[in-house]
């Protein structure tokens, strides 16, 4: 029972082994692979979103089921769908199998490792060393799967008493290993998430500008999904002629007023959009940034977020450096430093070249300590969610006597309603709650959604 249960939790990509120079196999349990399963239901509606019914019942069967070959996937979701269908209409392997090498083309399902030629051997080890190259990951086997679903058989049809011999030739099913036998393939998480921060990105653009911009950003990481990391900072460099020829046909802008779009992204203080300057024929490179890591200092001002940019790049520098690479006057730059230095944004590090530490004779070089900042912001969103959750109570508090008589009269009315009572009856209950009341519910609901 535990090696089953071990099986099972392998496959679902939920415990991890490794093979101990001592000889025997150490079992991990992945606790941030277990939490994901709670997205489980997003990644699917995701997939809904963006390939429809098919891609939806592809990423559920392989969430289901933790690892699945192509062939045994496209059967069972051609079923399912099938199933679904009007009579007399079934669902095409062929269509679903189309649906299938989408998926993998963008990514979002790849290939699971397979058993190394070095774990082969006349003795077997104690645990086998899966492994595959990033080229085959995402590469589909050619398969030539004809034949369409097929409905669940009604009970009567079941208890025929028809032999098995006979219902396996009808069906069509054979004791021959299908093609792809041994090519199993798993939902790649890492990819829905990047789809979901690409949206997030989208999102905010459309807010902060306008539609168009939006749009822009949107291509450039389209352009982008299949050959950038999830992990990474940036996209792949694109020129504007590569993001002009990708923009969607409904989007009538010429190349001059992207080109303005393009500069107007790179100044924006947020910088959505990056510029890698000029090739030789006069054709600006630009790059899309993904995720910004730090921007806190933004709250101070563009300025003290372009002095904590310049030093998470240079590492360590003194505040004439600052100065000078940031282009700003030295009292702002010294009031910046200082706001940055007690609100724990920056550090400061003394290096002194003699041993009496004499201020002369001594460097004063500022810094960013990432880990200690990202300790210290984490710890001001714990705290104003903290604030927000008591602020909610309170007001939940405060209106108490108010939130229990407009339940009271939505259980009356339902009742009424219920029973079939007269209009007139209904708005009598209704302004049992007044004006002034209904309104002080609405600010309450308003305030507790904020």
């Amino acid at each position: 029972q535990v090696k089953k249960a071990l099986c099972v939790l392998i496959q679902h990509n939920l415990v991890s082994y490794q093979l101990q120079k001592r000889g025997f196999v150490e079992y991990e349990a992945q606790c941030k692979r277990v939490l994901r399963i709670l997205r489980y239901p997003r990644y699917i509606y995701a997939a809904k979103t963006l390939y429809g019914d098919t891609g939806e019942l592809l990423a559920e069967e392989l969430l289901l089921n933790g690892q699945m070959t192509m062939s045994s996937l496209v059967r069972k979701v051609a079923d399912r769908l099938t199933e679904t269908m009007e009579d007399g209409k079934t669902m095409d392997y062929t269509e679903v199998s189309n649906t299938f090498v989408r998926l993998a083309d963008t990514h979002f399902i790849q290939r699971c490792p397979l058993v190394s030629e070095s774990s082969g051997g006349s003795e077997a080890p104690a645990a086998p060393t899966l492994e595959i190259s990033e080229k085959e990951m995402y590469t589909v086997p050619r398969l030539h799967l004809v034949g369409k679903g097929k409905r669940r058989r009604s009970c009567e049809e079941e208890e025929s008493g028809e032999p098995k011999a006979k219902k396996q030739k009808r069906s069509g099913e054979s004791s021959e290993p299908p093609p792809d036998d041994g090519i199993y393939w798993q939902v790649n998480l890492d990819r829905f998430h990047q789809h979901f921060r690409d949206q997030s990105i989208i999102s905010a653009m459309a807010n902060r500008m306008d539609q168009t911009s939006s749009e822009i950003v949107r291509t450039m990481l389209r352009m982008s999904e299949v050959t950038t990391s999830s992990t990474a900072p940036y996209t792949q460099p694109l020129s504007s002629n590569e993001i002009f020829r990708s923009l969607p046909a409904g989007y009538n802008i010429g190349k001059q007023v992207l080109d303005q779009y393009l500069t107007l992204l790179a100044d924006d203080p947020v910088r959505p959009v990056g510029s890698l300057g000029c090739w030789n024929a006069g054709v600006g490179l630009w790059r899309g940034v993904k995720s910004h890591g730090m921007a806190a200092p933004s709250v101070f001002g563009s300025r003290c977020a372009r002095i904590f940019r310049l030093l998470l790049r240079k590492k360590h520098l003194e505040q004439k450096q600052v100065e000078d690479f940031a282009m700003i006057p030295a009292k702002e730059a010294k009031d910046m430093l200082y706001k940055m230095l007690s609100e724990n944004f920056v550090s400061l590090q003394e290096i002194p070249k003699t041993p009496d530490h004499a201020p002369s004779r001594t460097f004063y070089l500022y810094t960013v300590n990432v880990l200690s900042s990202a300790r210290m912001l984490l710890h001001r969103c714990y705290k104003s969610v903290a604030n927000l959750m008591e602020r909610r109570q309170h007001e939940t508090k405060e209106n108490k006597r108010l939130l229990e008589k407009s339940q009271r009269v939505e259980a009356i009315l339902a009742s009424m309603q219920a029973t079939g009572a007269e209009e007139t009856q209904l708005q009598e209950i209704e302004e049992m709650i007044t004006a002034p009341e209904r309104q002080q519910l609405e600010t309450l609901k308003r305030n507790v959604n904020k």
